[in-house]
């Protein structure tokens, strides 16, 4: 694992104030002297939102695992093929050093701060809502790691002076954690108490917002554990709807990208000057089956019709549909935890364990709100009137309409189809033998793992079933 910490001011051009001094030029300009929490917490936010939101196929190919997108002319990631491009080395980075360790920095600077006398009284209500805010980040990454890998260092993943070689914990028992301070973390926020302000890209210090995001992410990891432990999962489930939830597309969790360089979006960033991608076959023949009016913002036409590619095989850029505008608009937003997205959990609660209202409602609730958020609200009762929640089949009726919805959330809705075994996928003919005919269940340990923190990767591997593609995730029971 990586032993250094990413310093981000440089990198940040919106962070960038003030005038050069003697010192600063005498100062190395990409080294921080005096870090403060707040850049640190910018850039984890924006480290995390590049990644859950890039399609570059070095680091993130859910699009192409969950077959909206394919490749035009070097098809290996959606082949299942992540090795050439080391992507694993790559994920594990991404979350590991740019997100948790300038998370962990940051909340042992915030620890460790002595308030001058005048700060001193509202001091502790600030520091303890900037540590909770920082912790829920923490947990909703390594709810990332967990569900992309299994068994991972935890524990001892952060403590890279004590542990260079960190021991990887059980997934589950991470899991369990996770939920412990998920819930301590929300009784945390105090809402008359201060918070980081502008340095918070998410939400901008609102306290509130932060608060439904807890709750949120609470009901996301209970509904991860329905099918392994329910009594758990139903628990949370219930505290994190009696906490409350998100309640509409204003509580969305986002990174709001700009149009100037180097904060563009990083969809843009991997369309605007390549022709690397083309509508998959299998979402663009599904929507024009029934009849979807989202089709015409998720991809583009080709003289009228929507045209998607045989998934894994190459395919000319201008035959085929491309991803809609928002894939070529600089400041698309990164999607951290939406509504809708809630709004599938909630449906998926109350069909399982009749919890939070009827579930026809609650599905209803969510297609409309995907609907909405591709400015199609008007086509959504004509469509739900047409697909309407199937009691005798719920996984169908919410893994199929999910699976749409988390269009531009890919890493989400790749969860859906693990959990629910729906959509049911089907594996090009043409994918490396590693993934035995399937699409893959989780990603493979870093090869750079294997090599320098061997023993505990060899334990791991050994402990989950083999560090495979097919080897799935300790929820993925069915």
């Amino acid at each position: 694992m990586k032993k250094h910490i990413i310093l981000t001011i440089s990198i940040l051009a919106f962070l960038l104030t003030g005038c050069q001094t003697a010192e600063d030029v005498n100062s190395d300009p990409y080294a921080s002297y005096e870090t403060l929490p707040e850049p640190l917490l910018t850039f984890a936010q924006k480290e995390l939102s590049d990644y859950v939101t890039t399609p570059n196929v070095n680091e993130n190919n859910f699009r192409l695992t969950m077959q909206y997108w394919t490749e035009t002319i070097y098809v290996n990631e959606s082949n299942y093929d992540f090795t050439n491009r080391n992507v694993s080395n790559q994920v594990w980075r991404d979350n590991y050093v740019n997100v948790l360790k300038n998370l962990d920095q940051a909340s042992k600077i915030i620890t460790a701060y002595v308030p001058t006398f005048a700060e001193s009284a509202t001091w502790p209500a600030k520091r303890d809502n900037q540590l909770a805010i920082i912790d829920l980040m923490k947990s909703y990454t390594f709810q990332i790691l967990v569900d992309t890998y299994g068994d991972i260092p935890y524990t001892q993943a952060l403590d890279n002076d004590q542990y260079p070689l960190p021991k990887y914990d059980k997934a589950v028992d991470i899991y369990t954690d996770l939920i412990t301070k998920v819930k301590a973390d929300v009784n945390k926020l105090t809402l008359t108490g201060g918070t980081f302000g502008n340095g918070d890209i998410f939400y901008k210090g609102d306290i509130g917002k932060w608060k439904k995001f807890g709750n949120s992410l609470l009901l996301k990891m209970g509904i991860a554990l329905a099918d392994v432990n329910p009594s758990l999962a139903q628990n949370t489930v219930n505290q994190a709807i009696t906490g409350g939830v998100f309640t509409s597309a204003g509580d969305d969790c986002k990174f709001q990208y700009l149009a100037a360089s180097p904060n563009q979006s990083p969809i843009y960033l991997e369309t605007v000057s390549r022709d690397d991608f083309i509508a998959g076959k299998t979402l663009v023949d599904f929507m024009n089956n029934n009849n979807d009016a989202r089709i015409s913002q998720y991809y583009s036409d080709v003289d009228g019709d929507y045209i998607g590619q045989v998934i894994g095989a190459p395919g000319d850029f201008s035959s085929f549909s491309n991803a809609g505008d928002f894939a070529y608009t600089n400041t698309t937003p990164g999607i951290i935890l939406s509504y809708t997205e809630v709004a599938f959990y909630l449906a998926e609660a109350s069909a399982r364990w009749g919890i939070g209202g009827a579930p026809a409602a609650l599905y209803n609730t969510a297609v409309t709100s995907s609907f909405t958020d591709w400015n199609s609200a008007a086509a959504a009762p004509a469509y739900i009137a047409a697909h309407p929640y199937n009691a005798a089949n719920w996984k169908k009726s919410i893994g199929e309409q999910a699976w749409v919805a988390m269009y531009n959330q890919a890493v989400v809705s790749w969860n859906f189809y693990r959990r629910l075994d729906y959509p049911q996928l089907v594996a090009p003919s043409t994918a490396i033998p590693n993934a035995a005919g399937k699409v893959p269940v989780r990603l493979q340990y870093p090869p750079l793992e294997s090599t320098t923190n061997g023993t505990n990767y060899s334990a791991a591997s050994a402990a989950i079933g083999g560090d495979k593609l097919t080897t799935k995730i300790f929820w993925d029971i069915n």
